[in-house]
């Protein structure tokens, strides 16, 4: 089986998450893509959302696709996450399936600097998902790099993270650039919204 593991703050989960998997699932023809919300990510401020939060609002962005699905395993270990740890767990979980960790074309060139990369890339494939016109810059890679990134283009959406915690901090719509599910979670639970000074 072929699964695409898609990790992430997920702070919160929006809509280029769910364009970006299913674009690399296409192209890459991937059985599965299970979601994967880190609990504090080594290149990363803290979230917004608590971890628990975050892994809600995953499961309700991906609840009703049969292909896809969200992993608690980050979440529920706690501490730092990185992804050689988790890659050699569900490697022991599911030995016969060929994971393929999805990332953002942007990340492609940190990727020397991720913990154990040289043990982590012989484990996986990457896929970085650019945008239309976006190139990689994969000569820049160490050799041993190079040849374990593929590429995945994705339509050309213009929707973060940062931007939808702004936007609501703001007291601005959101609609449509989350799921309907995931954004009435964010309001029912108070989250991103703007504090009085």
């Amino acid at each position: 089986m072929k699964v695409g593991i898609m990790g992430g703050t997920f702070d919160p989960i929006h809509m280029g998450h769910l364009l970006a998997a299913e674009a690399v699932k296409d192209v890459y023809k991937l059985d599965e893509v299970w979601f994967m919300p880190s609990h504090l990510p080594p290149h990363k401020q803290a979230a917004g959302a608590t971890g628990e939060q975050r892994l809600d609002m995953t499961k309700l962005a991906t609840r009703g696709y049969e292909d896809y699905s969200t992993l608690d395993i980050e979440v529920a270990r706690g501490g730092v996450s990185y992804t050689i740890d988790t890659i050699r767990l569900l490697l022991k979980e599911h030995p016969n399936t060929d994971f393929y960790f999805i990332i953002g074309a942007d990340m492609v060139n940190y990727l020397p600097k991720w913990e154990r990369i040289d043990e982590l890339a012989q484990l996986i494939t990457f896929i970085g998902v650019g945008r239309p016109g976006f190139d990689l810059h994969l000569d820049d890679l160490p050799e041993f790099l190079q040849e374990r990134v593929l590429h995945a283009e994705m339509p050309l959406v213009d929707i973060s993270s940062t931007a939808i915690r702004r936007r609501l901090g703001n007291g601005k719509s959101v609609r449509f650039m989350v799921p309907d599910s995931v954004l009435q979670f964010i309001k029912r639970s108070g989250l991103y919204e703007s504090k009085p000074r």
